[in-house]
């Protein structure tokens, strides 16, 4: 029997070496299927399993659409959208981008330092090329990762961009998929490794019915909190694998990204013998090995990183929820929601060791046992933060920490053993607030968007004397653009710092956690080096067996015999 199936194929436009571009796209559900360009309609072969193809004489920079029963769509394959997610589709010749980072090498997880940005709003012109001239500061900085809010081609001007439609297709506000690759290359040039942030587990409610034209790109027997979830397992699923796995790729092999977070992953579920999570990383690996796939989990599940032979599912890290809740406790106090299960000391001393603080223990917040032990995966494998973009949008008005909170958090964050992101600004305390801003083409969907933000923190926004911002106004936008301004005063300083001298810590598990649950301090020991922070608002006496030198602190603590004496919301790094 055959295993030459027509979906495993190039899906998309291809341009060929001789002018020629060959278009393939999966539409088994019209009953006529056209292609549009060059001003002429053109026959396409039906080749099996709902599979067209052709060759034509059209060159890269020519539009095209397909004639689904004869409504004009664009490919859902896509590459380049120039006019936006209703326009025409553009041939994209990927090849044709000179690159100058042959010499660059992916960092392993252990010199990872991860910056997560969004591009709309990282600089002034929102733009893949605005971006360029800010990446200095971040080299210099210590980062050496950068990871990137997804890009794929979503409703309008500006936006998150979860809602992307165009899985293949670089945002055209942006700057499309050329000033992507200069972007990247760039980045490489300065030693800055780039993944993208990609989500698989659902698209943007405005292109449900431009895909469903095609085919049964989405199924109803698994739901996801956006919507109905990317068929991957039921009927016809194989040729929407093969839409998503080479979505994937194409990121890695065509625009050098050195690998991919994904969204959401426990939103993707799949029954398939091999789970599609695990079937992206295998896929991004063999063209890359050392590419760093970077799952968001909410399962608190070891077997995301777990190898495929040990059933586990190839990822090499995941974001780590549970330590940013420890930490954002302590530091503000805050008890609302899932916070509730957070409120003491011993939660963060847990998750100094491993970031899983549930690890099969019960839930109050979700009225069972939750999560999995983790002490098989290496700690550099859990990527920690005390800010991202969910973390500070998804509030109501999108504030970031505290000011005087902000340097306790950078060095919790900065010098545990996991691997450690910033979120855009961070570094040098960011004034503006990161808020939630959508540019829906849809009023239906603007409006549901906007009243569902409404009613989710009116209670919220009006305890804080505001109204909940309106997502769709392009004020919301504008507020969140990064102003380059910040307090506290040295903040950037600390966190060069801190980065600096996270080099010299020994790498793996800490060695000794203990902590003071009424006296409010913990003390993590890593090698020869202690971690003393005070999460108290009042100083704090940290007994110490011997007077140690003072190798980086927050704030000026004091010596005391058998003592270190830390001011409220300080750390010290000891030895």
């Amino acid at each position: 029997m055959s295993t030459d199936y027509p979906f495993l194929r190039r899906l998309g436009a291809t341009p060929l070496r001789n002018g020629r571009t060959q278009f393939r796209v999966w539409a088994p559900t019209p009953g006529e299927v056209r292609l549009r360009t060059g001003g002429a309609d053109h026959a396409l072969d039906l080749v099996g399993h709902g599979i067209y193809e052709t060759e034509l004489d059209v060159p890269a920079g020519t539009d095209y659409q397909y004639l689904i029963d004869g409504d004009a769509l664009p490919d859902p394959c896509s590459r380049w959208q120039p006019e936006g997610l209703r326009g025409p589709s553009r041939v994209f010749d990927a090849h044709a981008f000179e690159w100058t980072d042959n010499a660059f090498r992916t960092p392993g997880l252990h010199d990872a330092v991860i910056y997560e940005l969004h591009v709309g709003t990282f600089s002034p012109e929102g733009t893949f090329d605005g971006a360029i001239g800010h990446l200095q500061e971040l080299a210099d900085l210590g980062v050496t990762v950068l990871e990137m809010m997804p890009v794929a081609e979503f409703p309008g001007a500006r936006g998150w961009s979860y809602d992307g439609v165009y899985l293949s297709a670089a945002q055209s506000s942006y700057g499309g998929p050329e000033a992507l690759q200069r972007l990247v290359d760039a980045a490489h040039a300065l030693g800055l490794a780039v993944i993208l942030d990609v989500v698989y587990n659902h698209i943007g409610a405005s292109g449900d019915k431009a895909m469903l034209a095609f085919g049964p790109y989405f199924t109803h027997k698994h739901e996801t909190p956006w919507g109905a979830s990317i068929n991957v397992d039921g009927e016809d699923s194989d040729a929407v694998r093969e839409w998503v796995c080479q979505s994937a790729e194409q990121w890695i092999r065509d625009f050098h990204f050195d690998g991919l977070r994904l969204d959401a992953i426990h939103a993707i579920v799949d029954s398939s013998p091999e789970h599609l999570v695990a079937e992206v990383a295998r896929r991004v690996h063999a063209i890359n090995p050392g590419a760093l796939v970077v799952a968001e989990s909410g399962m608190n599940d070891p077997k995301v990183m777990r190898a495929p032979e040990l059933g586990g599912w190839g990822c090499d890290a995941a974001w780590a929820d549970d330590f940013h809740h420890a930490l954002r406790v302590l530091l503000t106090g805050e008890t609302q929601g899932w916070y509730e299960e957070f409120d003491s000391m011993e939660c963060l001393a847990k998750a100094f060791r491993r970031p899983h603080v549930h690890d099969g223990n019960y839930s109050t917040f979700r009225k069972r046992r939750f999560g999995a032990p983790a002490f098989d995966v290496a700690p550099e494998r859990f990527v920690v933060f005390s800010a991202d973009h969910d973390q500070v949008g998804n509030r109501a008005l999108g504030d970031r920490l505290p000011v005087q909170a902000r340097p306790l958090a950078a060095f919790c964050t900065l010098l545990s053993p996991f691997t450690p992101m910033l979120f855009q600004g961070e570094e040098y305390g960011e004034r503006a607030p990161f808020q939630f801003f959508t540019d829906h083409i849809d009023p239906e969907i603007a409006d549901a968007t906007r009243e569902g933000r409404r009613r989710e923190f009116a209670s919220f926004a009006a305890f804080a004397g505001e109204e909940v911002p309106d997502p769709q106004d392009i004020a919301t936008f504008e507020r969140s653009k990064l102003t380059r301004e910040g307090e506290p005063d040295g903040l950037r300083e600390l966190h060069r710092a801190l980065l600096h001298v996270r080099r010299e810590l020994p790498a793996g598990d800490v060695d000794d956690v203990t902590f003071d649950e009424r006296a409010g301090w913990i003390a993590v020991r890593r090698g020869d080096y202690t971690l003393l922070a005070n999460f108290a608002r009042n100083a704090t006496h940290i007994p110490r067996e011997h007077t140690e030198e003072i190798v980086l602190s927050t704030h000026e603590p004091t010596l005391e015999p058998g003592y270190v004496v830390l001011p409220p919301l300080s750390g010290a790094l000891v030895r």
